[in-house]
């Protein structure tokens, strides 16, 4: 009877204390003045801030926004979140004197990777604590593990693409004093013990066993789950993405009756799906999209799902037909089976019975889907707003979606023929993908919504002139046309979509000149392979925010306009085969990775004083004018290039921007002897492309350093000196090609070590001595090799021991050396006569008639024959210049 009674007392003490608290306004003077301090303390944006922007001093403290406090005025409850604070928590911060806190939240804010303050330990009221993506970095204090109750604990730090900045060195140390969890949020923290990696389920599931919510996606864990993690039976979420857990699914989920969350993205995870997933019958949220799954999926699997409402098993090996109890699933609201290998017709209105739901993606498949001939009305209340049927062999638009207001719609890859309807924009539209199709045209009148962002069209057969009507209010971003016919000029409309940032018109028949307008507000421009004439306008704004742009393959003249200087992020750009007639653009921005200016008319020395390249990893200025030596390009600049492969990874992983048209690249660079197209700069890669210029001067040795090289090209220019034994460095070099110059010496035996080179040209120089002896070298035929009449070896079948002086000189050499020879036998033989019969001529000559006219006719005859012969001589060493000089490659 008495414990009774102590609970029904108990309970009715804590309803009083929380009604008391719900209605309490008192703020504890102290506690104010804490408050105040703290907002002082505190670095944080005032004019994004809701909540602490607004305290004050006349104001009780408890009302604040983001305050709460107890029946006594004790804060107990601070939630700061999204209140763009950058610093000002220390050790000694006036945060950690509110020891009465039981609820801390600072999510969302950013502070500048500044590890968690020690601080935090004197607060040891705390249960529940919130550091999730507000920009901590370091280690994870061990004082967090002294919160023995904590309830629930968030310190994600986990962002798409970004690299760990938060690191937990011991896993279980942290966790063994924190029995009390419920929550653990860790995704993100990058736990550094391999130990600890592993065994990692075995750690959780011994000291946490009473967690209800568990994710710990991108911490670096490693497969498979120990039994014992089958013991969290009160785990309702569990999301382990992005770690390699590289097993098949155990059994031991069936364990968990209560959840409700289950993700298991990119987890690396193979083998069917096991029937017992069939028990988890409160599961709402099921993803386990990007794995390896194969088989076919049972109907029996989803029968007793009924609460499903999100359901991702996308980018995975799916075969089979699509179950039919997927069809059945009254909740559902999400349906991603895209990217797997489900065969078969399938018939969409089989969907009719899912009312409610919004997003359906079948795209990238092996089916065969069957639109009908249905519309709107026939699907009575349908709730979809994002249809995904890429890849679906659709040859027309499913009407249906008529009049449903979509919002995403995708049906690339199919072969969707004539207009593109009115109807398709709708009024809410904000992503359109028809490219790879056959589309023609446009149906007249059509609206492009105000709502739309992103528009490909590209890859169809869509012709004429280009008219577009931009709405004023257009939140418009990408839009792509490439790869059709149209024709015309760039319209000025575009020019209204101050929203723009990425436009790709290449591949067309566009026609004008750039509109300068178009240049205000862009980051990506894409109008390469047209028709497009004038000059590029020098307009871009002081702010500018171009990254992107590609002009190749037009008509373009003029010079690079010098306000591209204000283009400070600027990382590609592409103004090859066109006419363009300027010096070396040393003004380009120093973020430049790729720099494209060939096929032009671009001359002088390239030389930039107090400019560095450090990102650069493609550079291809062949066939123009160019001059000068290479000793003066400051190679030792382009320190990209000069990364360890390991180093350049984690260098790449840290960069931020991407852009739309870096997904859709392509460049085209004379290498490997032909034209090859580039749709992917890797990391890791790096071209450099002189060719067809005038460079002279010896080839620098800082050339060897640039070990990311994977293609250098240095042919047909007046290159002298040898090939520097650097080039041993090289040992990503998959072609390189010396060709045309006047390169003297051996070939560097170093050369011989480079084991991925594919392509080796070397011809048409003075090279002399043996080629090395190389497992890769020796595969190379005589044409890498020929127009060098000083090598001998393997590949040119000609032994080195038989080889003499006469057979080092070139066709040049042998014809200096015989007018040489012949000149010197002529100054010899006049000597000789003059010394010898001076005298007795001139006394002959001019004492006796008959002698002296037989004489002059005998002279006249030897001149004859002297002239004749040495005229068929120089006619036949010109026709040998002229043949060797005909078996030159042209650029």
């Amino acid at each position: 009877m008495l414990p009774k009674l102590f609970f029904v007392i108990s309970t009715l003490i804590s309803s009083f204390i929380f009604t008391t608290h719900s209605y309490n306004t008192q703020c504890l003077h102290h506690q104010k003045i804490l408050l105040l301090q703290l907002k002082d303390e505190l670095s944080f944006n005032s004019s994004r801030s809701t909540k602490l922007v607004r305290w004050n001093q006349s104001d009780e403290c408890c009302k604040w926004p983001g305050v709460d406090c107890d029946a006594a005025g004790y804060v107990v409850s601070l939630q700061l979140d999204r209140e763009f604070i950058s610093g000002g928590i220390a050790d000694s911060s006036s945060l950690f004197r509110l020891v009465h806190l039981q609820k801390l939240n600072l999510a969302h804010n950013y502070f500048n990777y500044t590890p968690i303050p020690k601080g935090i330990h004197n607060l040891t009221y705390l249960t529940h604590l919130n550091l999730s993506h507000a920009g901590f970095g370091g280690q994870v204090p061990a004082e967090i593990s002294s919160l023995r109750r904590l309830v629930s604990l968030d310190i994600s730090n986990w962002y798409w693409g970004s690299v760990s900045l938060i690191e937990l060195p011991n896993l279980e140390l942290f966790v063994q004093n924190l029995t009390g969890l419920r929550e653990l949020y860790l995704d993100g923290v990058n736990v550094t013990s391999s130990h600890e990696r592993r065994k990692w389920s075995h750690i959780i599931s011994s000291y946490l066993p009473n967690l209800t919510a568990l994710s710990l996606s991108g911490c670096g864990l490693s497969g498979p789950l120990t039994k014992s993690f089958g013991q969290l039976h009160s785990l309702s979420i569990l999301q382990l993405d992005f770690n390699d857990l590289g097993t098949e699914l155990p059994d031991l989920f069936a364990n968990f009756p209560s959840l409700t969350t289950f993700s298991l993205f990119n987890c690396g995870l193979k083998g069917s799906i096991p029937p017992t997933f069939a028990n988890l019958t409160k599961l709402i949220r099921l993803d386990l999209s990007f794995n390896f799954f194969t088989g076919s999926l049972s109907s029996m699997l989803f029968e007793g799902l009924s609460n499903l409402v999100y359901l991702d098993l996308g980018r995975n090996s799916f075969s089979g037909n699509i179950p039919h109890s997927l069809l059945a699933l009254p909740s559902l609201l999400e349906l991603d089976l895209s990217s797997n290998q489900f065969n078969g017709t399938f018939q969409l209105d089989k969907f009719l019975s899912l009312a409610n739901l919004t997003l359906l993606d079948l795209s990238d498949n092996r089916l065969s889907v069957d639109v009908g001939n249905l519309n709107s009305t026939s699907y009575g209340s349908l709730q979809l707003k994002e249809l995904r049927l890429a890849s679906c062999n659709l040859s027309h638009f499913p009407n249906f979606t008529n009049n449903l207001d979509m919002e995403i719609v995708d049906l690339s890859n199919n072969r969707i023929g004539g207009e593109i309807p009115s109807w398709i924009w709708g009024t809410q539209l904000w992503y359109l993908d028809l490219s790879y199709n056959l589309l023609t045209d446009l149906q007249k009148p059509y609206h492009i919504p105000a709502s739309l962002r992103y528009i490909y069209l590209h890859s169809n057969q869509l012709k004429g002139e280009l008219h577009l009507t931009i709405p004023p209010a257009s939140q418009l971003s990408y839009l792509s046309l490439a790869n059709n016919s149209v024709s015309g000029s760039i319209p000025t409309s575009l020019c209204s979509a101050t929203s723009l940032n990425s436009l790709d018109f290449s591949g067309n028949r566009l026609s004008g000149s750039i509109p300068p307008c178009l240049l205000e507000n862009i980051s990506d421009l894409d109008l390469s392979q047209n028709n497009i004439s004038g000059s590029i306008p020098d307009n871009f704004p002081m702010l500018c925010r171009l990254q992107y742009l590609d002009l190749n393959n037009n008509t373009l003249e003029g010079k690079i306009p010098k306000s591209l200087e204000r283009c400070e992020r600027l990382q590609f750009i592409n103004v090859g085969n066109n006419n363009i007639t300027d010096s070396f653009p040393c003004m380009l921005s120093s973020m430049l990775r790729v720099l494209v200016l060939h096929s032009n008319r671009f001359y002088g020395e390239v030389r930039c004083h107090n400019m560095s390249w450090e990102d650069l990893q493609i550079l291809d200025i062949s066939s123009n004018q160019f001059s000068g030596n290479l000793e003066s390009i400051n190679f030792y600049s382009w320190k990209t290039m000069m990364l360890q492969i390991d180093e350049q990874l984690r260098y790449a992983n840290s960069v931020v921007y991407y852009s739309e048209l870096w997904s859709s690249l392509s460049i085209t660079l004379i290498m490997k002897g032909t034209n090859s197209e580039y749709h992917t700069i890797w990391p890791e890669f790096g071209i450099i492309d002189f060719s067809c210029n005038n460079f002279g001067g010896e080839i620098p040795n800082a050339i060897g350093d640039l070990t990311l090289l994977h293609q250098l090209n240095f042919s047909h220019n007046a290159l002298n000196g040898s090939i520097p034994n650097s080039f041993g460095q090289l040992r990503n070099l998959e072609s390189l090609d010396l060709s045309v110059n006047r390169l003297i010496g051996p070939i560097p035996v170093e050369l011989a070590g480079l084991t991925f080179l594919q392509v080796l040209n070397l011809s048409y120089n003075k090279l002399v001595g043996e080629i090395p002896n190389g497992r890769q070298l020796q595969t190379f035929s005589a044409d890498s090799f020929k127009g060098n009449a000083g090598l001998c070896g393997f590949n040119l079948n000609i032994s080195c021991s038989d080889s003499d002086d006469s057979d080092h000189l070139s066709p040049e050499e042998d014809e200096n050396g015989e007018e040489k020879s012949e000149i010197e036998w002529e100054y010899v033989s006049s000597a000789l006569g003059y010394v010898v019969g001076l005298g007795s001529i001139a006394w002959t000559l001019l004492c006796r008639r008959s002698f002296r006219e037989r004489y002059f006719e005998k002279i006249e005859e030897i001149v004859d024959k002297i002239f004749y012969k040495r005229a068929r001589r120089r006619r036949h060493e010109r026709r040998r210049r002229q043949d060797f000089h005909s078996q030159l490659p042209t650029c």
